[in-house]
């Protein structure tokens, strides 16, 4: 029999709650356990942003996304009205972004910011025509690498690898016109519900494929060419942190990441680490750690298991 636990006598509810509040709401108790801006200049807002998110969704991939019964004479209304209501969502979010960063004390309403922000959101969404040029050489590209789709429209519904890619190319493009918090947000987002971690700042060239995807990593330096193919697990990563010389804190914007150059193909598992080329068309196998420049056509594989294929070749 297991002994019961006593518990002491009830408290007031009301006082618990009292001082609970007191406690979490008092002058700097914050200090270092979260951050808080201005109540004046509320922090961005991840429902808002999913919002963005699958607004643009269904505008890149219009029938897949969105309302499915949308007739092509239609088309051009629903797009004009969901790209406006994206224009003044995404607007906000970025003003927000940067005054989540801002260093001011005295933060207030800054109508340069947000002259700022609705010019970036418009240049953004002047943009989207080459985001989904991009994103359907992703779709071909997963299409022709897998046997198993059956059709190019069965990528877009079901592999995690475009959904990742669909918001990756959105926040690099943001990432690219200097937008503050918000590409990291929407970039964590496919992050948690594809188990695939791209930086929004890697830049990823035409027909890019994460085959299964899950436990991929690319990192912020990353620059992958055209026709590169990755399988999960892959990591593109840093080999080292290093630390300004007066404190411990590390070097931010260092080129730190792989660079990929076209027709490369990473099999499961792979680690790839540093500032490394991994030259045209070369091919590395699974569960290899890189540390060096791989040569153009080279093929990397585990030595072990390279030694054990040749000696059964043999036939010892």
């Amino acid at each position: 029999m297991i002994d019961e636990i006593q518990l002491p006598p009830s408290p007031d509810k009301d006082e618990v709650l009292a001082t609970t509040v007191a406690l979490l709401c008092s002058p700097g108790a914050c200090a270092t356990a979260c951050l808080h801006i201005s109540r004046d200049q509320p922090m961005p807002s991840l429902d808002a942003l999913a919002e963005v998110v699958e607004l643009l969704r269904a505008v890149l991939f219009p029938g897949f996304f969105g309302p499915s019964d949308v007739s092509d004479h239609a088309m051009p209304y629903y797009a004009g009205s969901t790209l406006d209501r994206v224009l003044k969502l995404l607007s906000e979010q970025i003003n927000r972004g940067y005054c989540f960063v801002c260093a001011k004390n005295n933060r207030q309403p800054c109508a340069d910011c947000e002259a700022r922000a609705q010019a970036v959101a418009l240049e953004f969404v002047r943009r989207l025509p080459k985001v989904r040029e991009l994103l359907a050489g992703d779709v071909q590209a997963a299409f022709d690498g897998d046997p198993a789709a059956k059709t190019p429209g069965e990528t877009v519904f079901c592999y995690p690898s475009i959904k990742a890619l669909t918001n990756h190319r959105i926040a690099h493009q943001l990432h690219l016109l200097g937008v503050d918090i918000i590409p990291r947000i929407i970039g964590e987002m496919a992050h948690s519900d594809t188990g695939i971690d791209i930086h929004p700042g890697a830049q990823i060239g035409p027909r890019f494929f994460i085959d299964h995807g899950t436990g991929t990593v690319i990192g912020e330096t990353c620059i992958i060419g055209q026709n590169v193919r990755l399988y999960q697990g892959v990591t593109l990563g840093a080999k080292s942190f290093p630390k300004e010389d007066s404190s411990s804190r590390l070097v931010k914007g260092l080129a730190r990441h792989p660079i990929v150059e076209d027709d490369v193909t990473i099999y499961a598992g792979a680690t790839i680490l540093g500032r490394v080329t991994i030259g045209a068309g070369a091919v590395i196998g699974g569960n290899v750690w890189v540390t060096q420049d791989v040569a153009p056509g080279a093929r990397i594989v585990q030595a072990r298991a390279a030694e054990q294929f040749f000696i059964s070749g043999l036939g010892i």
